[in-house]
């Protein structure tokens, strides 16, 4: 009683050739879909935060730019007073935008370095604007060249400006150069999961088809090699191998059929045996 309730159990956990190739398929399925999933989240996470890094280093480039321009352009309308016999009119200069822009740039910048060449720009800026705005006092002036305040006065003031606002530009810049390959290098590791999982699903495949070839078709191939050596030759049908499948279980029933059959040939040669010493008899 015991022997049946244990090759029951036995029985209940073995697995059928449908679900051992189901089970293997579906390992290899589960595999590759959750490295894909793994490839898909790492990459968009680091699409996202890289590309709202270039996205604002990009911003801040146009910024430190239109900074650039701004006093280029009020530089030269100071240059065309001066060029006048008389002072007619002052130029204008946007301070607040200019001030406001240095302010959402230093917002902006985490690293401390760029925050500090921000704080260059806005104190060149104010000497720069400080020294700019003796513009009126040198045109009332009787003994001061304005030219010679110009060039060799207010250019000063300017040059050191422009040089801070192009240091930033620059260092704004190497930034978006360092992000953008962030990005690269963050593109390959998102890539790294799937190329693990397509090596691993490869690895699986072949032992997949290890697996088949050494437990499904060897078997197939020997119980057809005996089965013609059974009709051919006459043999006894004789094939064992390793397995508790259906390929077993119709390994044993051929065995099975083969062995009732040579013994009911058996019988039958028996039978005209007798018959045949019966008539000779008569």
């Amino acid at each position: 009683m015991r022997i049946d309730i244990l090759k029951r159990l036995k029985s209940g956990w073995q697995l059928t050739i449908k679900a051992k190739l189901v089970l293997s398929i579906s390992a290899i399925a589960v595999t590759l879909l959750l490295s894909s999933i793994i490839s898909i989240v790492e990459f968009r996470a680091m699409n996202t935060y890289v590309s709202g890094l270039i996205s604002e280093n990009v911003n801040n480039v146009s910024i430190a730019r239109r900074l650039s321009d701004v006093v280029g352009e009020y530089n030269l309308d100071v240059l065309a007073v001066i060029g006048d016999d008389k002072l007619t009119r002052t130029p204008d200069f946007d301070a607040e935008a200019f001030v406001n822009d240095c302010d959402s740039l230093k917002n902006s910048l985490e690293r401390l370095s760029l925050q500090t060449l921000v704080d260059s720009v806005l104190y060149s800026y104010s000497a720069y604007m400080l020294t700019s705005t003796e513009l009126q006092d040198v045109y009332q002036s009787d003994f001061i060249d304005s030219r010679i305040w110009y060039f060799e006065r207010l250019q000063t003031r300017y040059r050191r400006l422009t040089h801070d606002i192009e240091e930033l530009d620059a260092a704004i810049f190497n930034d978006l150069s360092k992000n953008s390959e962030t990005f690269d290098r963050g593109f390959y590791r998102s890539v790294i999961p799937s190329m693990v999982a397509v090596g691993i699903g490869l690895l699986l495949l072949f032992l997949l088809l290890f697996f088949i070839v050494a437990y499904y078709v060897k078997p197939l191939y020997g119980m057809l090699s005996a089965m013609e050596n059974y009709k051919t030759l006459n043999r006894k049908y004789t094939y064992a191998f390793d397995g508790d499948d259906q390929l077993s279980m119709l390994n044993d029933g051929i065995t099975r059929i083969t062995a009732e059959n040579i013994q009911l040939k058996r019988r039958i040669s028996a039978l005209k045996l007798g018959q045949k010493s019966k008539m000779s008899d008569i």
